[in-house]
């Protein structure tokens, strides 16, 4: 825990920031600490924009632990009454889910808000899930009330959780990552069992930048030990928090509290992918009613991409005109180090979404250009 507690937005009582198993590290690397998500976590190390090259280059290594790790079982496994309660909380077809294969689901509140997004997979013995930061005691909070009490749930607080992503990420774990199969035998949104350095690792090919790359699950105390050994390979650097929200900017994925909240929907969020087929007609979790409705009527607004003229970046709460009309709100906004210009995510009226639609962003005063651009903004690079 942080040595000089901060106060809370009221005044009121002290914050204490927590560390993660990698400070330390961070620090002797040299990495500018910032507080995010109730941690102390590295915003950058060499800068941002030589950090977000060098990962669309090489390979980037990212402390991502202040995530939740959670593991949904019974004491008899996976059983049909677990499967049919994790299916009661979130809108996801567990029958088309295989042993190993993480898939994107959304933690919904009554009235259809998003409440988190997150990845569920399904383990031999149970399901884990991983959830944002910010939000993790909340989802647990929700899934113990949504779950019933033969269902256990095991936050895994004690793990350390990493993401080596860019196109030379591959070769850098696969000269560490033992298993009866090779590295290889992971395509996008696969996972298994590993060790590195002799420590046991759950690993995925799966992230948040658009990259090919991995997530790689392993004991809080050999954190160290295994960042040490990745970032020992030529081609990857640490990188912080600073270049991997521009990496996930430019794929067009969406970041929870501020592209997504309790006010958008799945629809309004243009993720209709995470609702699965079957439950799009049946139905059966947290806010169904809306989301189908949505479905079968649409929505008022809609998440887009925009490409902004000049060099000045449109940031979050930033308003969107056409012409005199306020239509939309920026939720994401930035330079693009790869396209060397502007981008942001916006929410705006659904009659203003067809890709090259001309708007206009208030910022600071002034009127900046800026025309509906199809995401990602940078394509994906996905090993399929």
């Amino acid at each position: 825990m942080s040595e000089y507690p901060v106060t809370d937005e009221d005044g009121l009582e002290p914050i204490e920031i927590l560390t993660l198993p990698l400070d330390a590290w961070h620090r002797g690397k040299g990495g500018r600490m910032v507080e995010f998500a109730g941690y102390h976590m590295p915003v950058q190390y060499e800068g941002i924009m030589a950090e977000h090259l060098w990962t669309r280059e090489n390979a980037g290594l990212f402390d991502v632990s202040h995530m939740g790790q959670v593991y949904v079982s019974s004491d008899d496994g996976i059983t049909p009454a677990v499967e049919a309660a994790l299916e009661a909380a979130l809108p996801i077809d567990l029958a088309t889910l295989k042993i190993g294969a993480p898939r994107y689901s959304l933690l919904l509140d009554e009235e259809g808000g998003i409440l988190d997004d997150l990845m569920v997979t399904r383990w031999k013995t149970g399901f884990y899930l991983v959830v944002n930061g910010a939000t993790k005691w909340d989802d647990i909070g929700t899934l113990r009330e949504l779950l019933p009490d033969d269902v256990t749930i095991n936050h895994l607080e004690d793990n350390a959780l990493l993401a080596l992503q860019g196109p030379k990420a591959f070769a850098a774990l696969e000269r560490h990552a033992k298993s009866e199969y090779p590295l290889s035998a992971l395509t996008f949104m696969k996972g298994g069992q590993f060790t590195l350095g002799g420590v046991d690792a759950w690993i995925s090919r799966s992230g948040y930048t658009g990259e090919d790359g991995f997530e790689i699950a392993i004991p809080g105390e050999s954190a160290a030990m295994v960042a040490d050994l990745l970032c020992g390979e030529p081609e990857v650097k640490p990188i912080g928090l600073g270049a991997r929200d521009s990496l996930r900017l430019e794929a067009g994925l969406p970041l929870y509290g501020h592209d997504l909240s309790p006010e958008t929907s799945v629809i309004d969020a243009d993720l209709k992918f995470a609702v699965n087929k079957r439950r799009r007609t049946e139905g059966g979790f947290p806010g169904s009613d809306r989301v189908l409705k949505d479905f079968a009527e649409g929505t008022a607004r809609k998440r887009i991409g925009l490409v902004i003229e000049g060099r000045m970046a449109a940031r979050e709460g930033a308003k969107v005109f056409s012409g005199d009309q306020e239509v939309g709100i920026v939720t994401s906004g930035g330079f693009s180090p790869s396209l060397q210009q502007p981008i942001a995510m916006a929410y705006v009226d659904t009659a203003l979404t067809a890709e090259g639609t001309a708007l206009t962003i208030e910022m600071r005063g002034k009127q900046l250009p800026a025309k509906v651009a199809a995401m990602p903004f940078v394509p994906h690079r996905y090993h399929r």
